[in-house]
């Protein structure tokens, strides 16, 4: 369901596995991002629609959720939406830095707080 030579997942790769203690597993025939528990999932689909293998599934903070919903480039995700994850929409010239605080927020909601901590010290 991923191919290891894609450059986008390769893009995510470097955001991700720069989070402290953050690891990749692939689950369910995709890469996942974990700090313990799962931050991040590459690729992602709409319950009954398309398939998304170019996208990033994170947990948006709780604030920005619905404005991010009303952007077309996130979506509801099949299985991890109704657990308040979301989906980005990504492309060779997406933006990596949006992409990296997506992803920090993510990190945060599982992250312990020793990784946490040495995050905030770097």
């Amino acid at each position: 369901m991923f191919d290891d030579a894609d450059p986008i997942l390769g893009r995510v790769r470097e955001v991700a596995l720069a989070l402290p203690e953050a690891t990749e597993v692939v689950a369910h025939g995709r890469p996942t991002f974990r700090c313990g528990k799962m931050f991040g999932n590459y690729g992602g689909m709409v319950k009954g629609g398309p398939r998304h293998d170019q996208s990033i599934l994170f947990i948006p903070d709780a604030a920005e959720r619905e404005a991010l919903l009303s952007d077309e480039r996130f979506f509801l995700p099949a299985y991890l939406g109704p657990y308040g994850w979301l989906g980005l929409l990504l492309e060779e010239d997406s933006d990596w830095t949006e992409v990296g605080e997506l992803l920090d927020a993510s990190y945060r909601s599982v992250a312990p707080k020793r990784a946490i901590a040495e995050l905030d010290a770097r």
